[in-house]
């Protein structure tokens, strides 16, 4: 019996010296600096819920916003967080890309004018100038936002602002801009003592659509680091939406320079956009927006949403 103990005590201390089997590691690109839109994944790194699934994720911020997609295609990383609408276009390029997972999932970007200015409703963009970032799907935003009110893209003179879209509005350049975030633009508009007013274009005759996806290439679908990278950013999905002021917390502690009132209410309008299953896939809604992005003349055909977002197996 003596023996026995100590042998299994050899045993239990032999077990605590091992060294921990190693981390899978993860390379993820975001779309953009980070900011309340990353918060899932920016608390699953933080709160050890990656390391919990047996991961080890880098989060990577950009120096070219277009480029993660690209990027994740030849193999330099294995995820992306990229846009419904461009996973459409990436796959017209011919790109090896799918989408596995939802970030954010629905729209953020609107259409955006003052309060206090004369575009009232969309009706009142008739001879108006409205500010853009990136042509292409913006304009068949605008378009089909247009229609709903009986106005045509020729009603509206359109100006490249770049990325400047509050301040060109607040500046008075522009009457209105198209591909304004929500969860963003409107507060950073109230802080400069203005108030913005937003029109949603999934209320206007553009299908919904998730806004931020996570993207990987096709031959990693079979992966196993993909599925408990979902089930991590769930379980941080979870903690975020039921401990909201102590995620911040988390959040502004890894990114101390976001700590200011513009992030702290755009953490708030954000929460509710996260999706609470990330792995959840709406067949109908990608083939709607396929559909959408067809009529306007982005892509020329619609493949069959497996094409776009494919099971995991």
């Amino acid at each position: 019996m003596f023996v026995k103990t100590i042998a299994a005590a050899g045993l239990a201390l032999a077990l605590s010296l091992a060294p921990a089997a190693a981390a899978d590691k993860l390379t993820v690109l975001l779309d953009w600096y980070v900011n309340p839109d990353h918060a899932p994944l920016v608390i699953a790194k933080e709160k050890g819920f990656f390391a919990a699934h047996g991961l080890d994720v880098e989060l990577v911020a950009p120096a070219d916003p277009s480029a993660p997609p690209r990027l994740v295609a030849a193999g330099q990383a294995e995820v992306a967080v990229s846009y419904q609408p461009n996973l459409y276009l990436s796959v017209k390029e011919g790109l090896p890309l799918v989408r596995f997972g939802t970030l954010v999932s629905t729209p953020l970007t609107a259409l955006v004018a003052l309060k206090d200015g004369p575009v009232k409703s969309l009706a009142d963009l008739k001879g108006k100038t409205v500010g853009f970032s990136v042509a292409g799907f913006e304009d068949a935003l605008l378009g089909t936002m247009l229609a709903s009110a009986g106005l045509k893209p020729s009603d509206v003179t359109m100006v490249n602002v770049n990325f400047a879209l509050s301040p060109a509005l607040v500046a008075g350049k522009v009457d209105a801009v198209i591909g304004a975030y929500r969860n963003f633009e409107l507060t950073q508009i109230k802080l400069e003592g203005k108030e913005g007013v937003a029109f949603f274009p999934e209320e206007h005759g553009v299908p919904v659509f998730d806004e931020l996806i996570y993207v990987t290439r096709k031959d990693l679908v079979a992966d196993p680091r993909l599925k408990r990278f979902l089930a991590a950013v769930e379980d941080a999905t979870i903690y975020v939406l039921n401990h909201p002021d102590e995620a911040w917390g988390v959040f502004v502690k890894a990114n101390p320079k976001l700590d200011d009132e513009l992030n702290r209410t755009a953490w708030t309008d954000t929460l509710r956009r996260f999706s609470h299953a990330p792995a959840a896939l709406d067949a109908g809604r990608y083939t709607r927006f396929g559909d959408f992005m067809k009529q306007h003349g982005l892509i020329d055909t619609v493949e069959p949403v497996a094409t776009y977002a494919p099971v995991l197996p």
